[in-house]
């Protein structure tokens, strides 16, 4: 790989209002493989990520709390970029839609329009979901509900600023037409034509300030605000400096890639191609739609309550795994299944036997008969020669099935290599030629080794960490793929196991813990306990803790802080607003390094917990429970 062109990749933009999840590391892993891939060629990379933070559902949400729907935002943001951080994401810009640089290209691009004609004033009927942000045609509801949240909508008629989208529409589909690449796989490019063979509507692009405030003003018109996906989607190009820097705008737009959902394909393929059209900007040369993760053949999602934290699985396995099985069981373009089960065996399959058992056969071998030292190669034989060509044409390979978006193949290649290497050591038993030839075994392991380096070089993008560790084990420092970057000399470094296996079934058998007696108190002290009703203003999930959820809650005046082990059972949003009845003269305790300032009160019935809830009652009052 030493192609020096540019490359310039994008995410989704993910809203401000969510957690973030398996959905959004997948997204995002997968965008930081293959910015890694590329630099690793030599190409110039560009990979950028970010934040969606306007909209009704933001405003909402921060009148719920009580404070700026800026300082919900700014209060969000930091559980993306701390995740992405733990998952080793390596982004070049994280935008964010509130920024003033944003909201320039926003305005710029709405008055170029404009003032070409392609937006005008007009009422408009609709129904309207909250959750998407969008009105929907009778036709498109399911049962009268939203076709996403399942749920009755509202109709609603006002006057709005509408985007002339279907004058774009036959434009659309003789460049899906004339560019194949334009939308993969082919299957998602084969049902954007099929949405395209009804009339294209125009798309309304504005909500009026009288219903919704938090947005980017229309230039020509400040009594509106800018629709989510004109204002959201625009990102792509502000990042890369579209009217900042017309110099870095040309070298990087056209983008590569926009990855994305399969659930977001219609607003990429076809909201955003058309207002591309209108405002005289280039096409992205590619928007890739890959599939959902499930879990027992169910999209994962926080309505069904069925979403992986990726920090647990962080947490208990470590992220380079974690990044591994993301990326070698996902076809690009199909749904995958998650499971701990077929994680685990992944794990211990691929990683386990085959790439961390190589480095412990190798290390320890020139360990105990090398003094740490990698030996000389000497003079190579057929079955060297059999590794070494293995090793050149995994290069190109790996080349053409990343150009194709086939990442779990070009994993699998890195994997065949590494057997490979295994089978040859097997079949070369340096440990009983070293009795009988020095030399040879010396040349078998510097073999091993050296295969062992280039392995590590290609699958650095999938894991940097666990990779940087076989590198400092041998001593390595070049990730040149050229044979014989490993130098005969190197001391051994020495390294704990770099991937240990799991075993599911001894965890299984481990006892469960003995239960407790049941505390007895008396009437005297129950009395002691003082119960106060408390609104709650905000919540979180605890990271790194898939039970607890931490509370702001206000009692009267006061305001206080609540950690509690109910994330099995409630969504933060859901508690928002609710009046709860809490225990207020505890001593504060710190759970997971975070204090807890009281205890709310639940009850529990077989697997089924629910909180004790008042409606509207009088917040800082006392409570009873009889």
């Amino acid at each position: 790989m030493n192609d020096k062109r540019k490359f310039y990749l994008t995410t989704p933009i993910y809203y401000v209002n969510d957690h973030p999840h398996i959905g959004h590391a997948y997204t995002t892993i997968l965008a930081d493989v293959l910015a890694r891939y590329h630099r690793t060629a030599g190409m110039d990379t560009f990979f950028l990520t970010g934040l969606d933070e306007h909209g009704q559902k933001v405003q909402q949400a921060a009148d719920q709390r009580k404070v700026t729907p800026q300082e919900h935002c700014d209060s969000m943001a930091p559980h993306f970029l701390d995740l992405w951080e733990k998952l080793h994401i390596k982004y070049d810009d994280f935008i964010r839609t509130t920024e003033p640089r944003h909201k320039t290209v926003v305005q710029e691009v709405l008055q170029k329009v404009y003032d070409a004609g392609d937006i005008y004033h007009g009422e408009y009927g609709g129904f309207y979901c909250v959750g998407c942000e969008r009105f929907y045609t009778e036709k498109e509801l399911e049962d009268g509900n939203c076709p996403q949240h399942q749920k009755p909508l509202e109709y609603i008629t006002e006057k709005n600023y509408y985007f002339r989208m279907g004058k774009y529409q036959q434009q659309l589909i003789d460049y899906i037409r004339d560019n194949p690449d334009f939308i993969q796989p082919e299957h998602r490019q084969n049902e954007i034509l099929g949405f395209l063979r009804q009339e294209l509507g125009d798309l309304c692009i504005s909500r009026p300030k009288s219903r919704m405030s938090w947005g980017i003003d229309l230039p020509f018109d400040d009594d509106y605000v800018t629709y989510v996906w004109f204002d959201a989607l625009l990102n792509y190009v502000t990042g890369p400096g579209y009217h900042a820097d017309s110099q870095q705008f040309e070298k990087w737009w056209p983008a590569d890639y926009h990855l994305i959902g399969k659930d977001i394909l219609t607003t990429h393929a076809v909201y955003w191609p058309t207002m591309l059209f209108a405002a005289g900007i280039p096409q992205p040369k590619t928007i890739f739609a890959h599939g959902w993760w499930l879990t027992a053949d169910t999209k994962m999602s926080k309505s069904l309550g069925n979403i992986v934290n990726p920090l647990d699985l962080i947490d208990q396995f470590g992220v380079d795994p974690v990044r591994y099985y993301l990326m070698r069981e996902m076809v690009l373009g199909q749904d995958a299944n998650f499971s701990v089960e077929s994680f685990v065996k992944r794990y211990n399959s691929d990683l386990a036997n085959d790439f961390g058992n190589l480095l412990s056969r190798v290390s320890k071998l020139i360990g105990k008969n090398f003094d740490g030292i990698i030996p000389s190669p000497g003079e190579y034989t057929e079955a060297e020669n059999e590794v070494l060509t293995a090793a050149g044409e995994i290069d190109g390979k790996l080349q053409n099935l990343i150009e194709q978006l086939r990442l779990n193949e070009a994993i699998e290649e890195t994997l065949q290599l590494i057997r490979g290497v295994n089978r040859y050591l097997e079949q070369t038993a340096p440990w009983k030629l070293v009795k009988e030839d020095r030399a040879a075994a010396g040349r078998v392991l510097y073999t091993a080794a050296e295969a062992l380096r280039i392995g590590a070089v290609l699958l650095n993008p999938v894991m940097p960490n666990r990779t940087a560790v076989v590198m400092k084990t041998l001593g390595a420092s070049s990730f040149d793929l050229t044979w014989g970057g490993l130098p005969a000399g190197n001391k051994l470094q020495a390294h704990e196991a770099l991937f240990p296996r799991i075993d599911l079934k001894k965890q299984a058998r481990k006892k469960p813990a003995a239960s407790k007696p049941v505390n007895v108190i008396t009437i005297d002290d129950f009395a002691k306990v003082e119960l106060k009703t408390a609104e709650v203003l905000a919540a979180e999930k605890v990271e790194g803790a898939d039970r607890l959820l931490k509370l702001q809650i206000a009692i009267a005046e006061e305001r206080r802080q609540i950690v509690a082990g109910i994330a099995q059972f409630y969504q933060p949003e859901e508690l928002i607003g609710k009046f709860i009845v809490v225990v207020y003269n505890l001593q504060p305790v710190k759970i997971r390094g975070i204090e807890s300032q009281g205890m709310l009160l639940a009850a529990k019935r077989k697997k089924k917990l629910s909180l004790v809830v008042l409606d509207n009652p009088e917040v800082g009052s006392g409570a009873s429970i009889s």
